[in-house]
Formats: structure tokens, C-alpha cells, sequence
């Protein structure tokens, strides 16, 4: 089983976005997600992620099935959820002030995968990803912070902590060593904190 690996950003976070995907080995076991928080504005994120990894990036469309060795961008106005396999997309209230947002996205894969959902929450403003993160952590999934300290707005990261007590607070390149090492291996069990 492959893992899914959640990933949150917004102010700031583009940078470490590209770190975390140029990281990923090829082939790569697992599913990975992008919200960065880009409202209804045109968006050419997986053109500037693509730049970063050989891995097909593209913004997730609906109804899609899941697959490993690829990456997925929540689109411009959309809440990307998963759920029976598939990605699903909707415009339903925004979450945070935002629309794309991680929370919908992180409890989603939490409740459908449980244990092989990796979350990680980069810079940006505000709380969200927060709660997504917990519910992550509760469903015995593995909860990533990156270190307030890096991060360039760091409201997203000391929020997680404020909801809960994430798995690892890293500095990206540490992150993306994790990540990369997720990708790699059979993921039917997401490795425990420090392993």
C-alpha cells in the first residue's frame, strides 16, 4: 500500500514546495497532494513545480482516480478532497478565508487512509492545516510541521502546534529527506515519529 502524502502551504512556501518535490525519488510509491492557498487566481503552480521533478504534476481534476508516482495541485477555486480511490472537487464554504484550503483536503485522506496519510503543514498566514493535522495525527497518521523559525510566515506552523502536538517540527530539507524516503518504500504503515 502506498503512502498519501498531504502537503499545506501558502506565504512563503512555494520554496519549500519545490525542495520536497525536486526530493522525490523515482519511481515514487506514493500519491502526493498540494493545496497552496491561491484563491480563484489563475494558477501556474504545477508548471513551476514540474520544473522540480520529473514526476507528473498537474492540478487534480475531478473524479480522477488515484494514483502513485504523481503529484496533484489543488486548482484555483477549488476544496480538493479524497475519498473511495478518487479525488474530488468542490466549491463548497471557504475554510480559513481560503478556497483551495488544507484542512478539507488532510481530514479527508485522514478518515479514508488513516495510518498511510503523511500531513505536513509549510509557512504561511493563518491556521489552516491545523485541525486537518490533528485529525491526521489521531487517525494514527504522521503530522509534519515545518519549523517556525524557517518558515518565512510562520502562522501556519505555530498554529499545527497549537492544535495539537505535531509528530516533527523539521526544517525543510529534513522534510523532504522524510518525504523522499516515504516514496520510496511500501508505505502500508506510515514509519513512527523519530523512526
Amino acid at each position: 500500500m502506498s503512502a498519501i502524502i498531504t502537503l499545506a502551504a501558502s506565504a512563503g512556501g512555494l520554496e519549500p514546495l519545490q525542495r520536497i518535490v525536486a526530493a522525490v525519488p523515482i519511481p515514487c510509491r506514493a500519491s502526493i497532494f498540494i493545496v497552496m492557498h491561491v484563491g480563484a487566481h489563475d494558477s501556474v503552480l504545477p508548471l513551476i513545480l514540474q520544473a522540480s521533478t520529473r514526476l507528473p504534476v498537474s492540478h487534480a481534476t475531478h473524479d480522477s482516480p488515484i494514483e502513485p508516482s504523481r503529484i496533484y495541485v489543488a486548482p484555483p477555486d477549488r476544496h480538493m478532497r479524497l475519498r473511495d480511490g478518487r479525488i474530488h472537487l468542490d466549491r463548497g464554504p471557504k475554510v480559513h478565508f481560503a478556497r483551495p484550503a488544507a484542512d478539507p483536503l488532510f481530514i479527508s485522506a485522514a478518515e479514508a487512509y488513516g495510518t498511510r496519510v503523511v500531513g505536513v503543514v509549510l509557512s504561511g498566514g493563518d491556521g489552516d492545516g491545523a485541525e486537518g493535522l490533528r485529525i491526521i495525527k489521531e487517525h494514527g497518521g504522521l503530522s509534519l510541521v515545518q519549523h517556525p523559525v524557517e518558515a518565512s510566515s510562520p502562522g501556519m506552523p505555530l498554529a499545527a502546534f497549537g492544535a495539537d502536538d505535531p509528530d516533527a517540527c523539521l526544517p525543510v530539507a529534513q522534510i523532504a529527506e522524510r518525504v523522499a524516503a516515504l516514496c520510496a518504500e511500501d508505505a502500508s504503515l506510515v514509519p513512527a515519529p523519530g523512526a
